[in-house]
This record gives C-alpha cells, sequence and structure tokens, in this order.
C-alpha cells in the first residue's frame, strides 16, 4: 500500500469503511444490473416499425424530423417563458397561504401587492398580443 494512505488510515480502518458501505454498494451493483436487463428486456421486447401517428408533427407545429437548426417562431419562447413566470409565481400562494395566520395584516397586504403586479403583468401581457397565437 502507498506510505501516505498507511499514514492517514490503516488497513482495519478501510476495512470498517467498506463493510460500512457494503450495502450501498450491494444496492448499487444490484439497481445496475436490474436496470441493464430491463432495458435488454425493453429493446428485445418492443416493435420498431413506426406508424403515422408517430412521424406526424407535434403540437409545437414542426416536423420533428427536420434539421436541428431549423429556424421556429418567437412565439414558442415567448408562451414558454409567460409560462414558467407565472407558473413558479403562482407556487408563491401555497406557503404564503398556509402561513397566514402566523404573518398578520404585513403579510397580507405584501401578497395581495404581489398579486396586482401578477395581474398587471398578465394584463400587460394579454394586451400586447402574446397570448395570441395565430
Amino acid at each position: 500500500m502507498n506510505p501516505l494512505i498507511e499514514s492517514y488510515m490503516s488497513v482495519s480502518t478501510v476495512t470498517s469503511l467498506l463493510s460500512e458501505y457494503s450495502a450501498v454498494l450491494g444496492y448499487s451493483a444490484i439497481a445496475f444490473a436490474l436496470s441493464r436487463v430491463i432495458l435488454r428486456l425493453s429493446m428485445v421486447a418492443s416493435t420498431t416499425s413506426a406508424d403515422s401517428e408517430k412521424l406526424s408533427s407535434y403540437e409545437c407545429g414542426f416536423n420533428p424530423f427536420d434539421d436541428a437548426r431549423n429556424r421556429f417562431d418567437i412565439r414558442f419562447y415567448l408562451v414558454a417563458i409567460l409560462f414558467i413566470v407565472f407558473d413558479i409565481e403562482a407556487s408563491f400562494l401555497y406557503p404564503w397561504a398556509m402561513t397566514l395566520g402566523e404573518q398578520g395584516a404585513w403579510g397580507y397586504f405584501t401578497m395581495a401587492d404581489f398579486l396586482f403586479e401578477l395581474v398587471i403583468g398578465y394584463v400587460y401581457a394579454w394586451k400586447i398580443g402574446a397570448l395570441e397565437w395565430e
């Protein structure tokens, strides 16, 4: 063994560490083997014929088997960004509602201000036509 390692850890320490982690190593080996078996079985049992539904366009409006460098409309990005903004900000409502009794009036009015600004943003996006799909 390396003298540097021997000075840091004795052999008994290494064996005790390996015995402590043997369950983790065994679990990892079983999980890896099981995932390989499931992957192989799915390759053997699957059908490889593609029907017209699998080859059709998705809801995004462009063919999924074209060149990856094709240009597409900026509205896809706008809708995705608006969804993320409103979805994440709406997720703040649940913890606020759970702790509203402890927050008092200050917590109520700060969330009312937050929701007011969120509605202003939603109305603005609606007015400029960011939510329209032609």
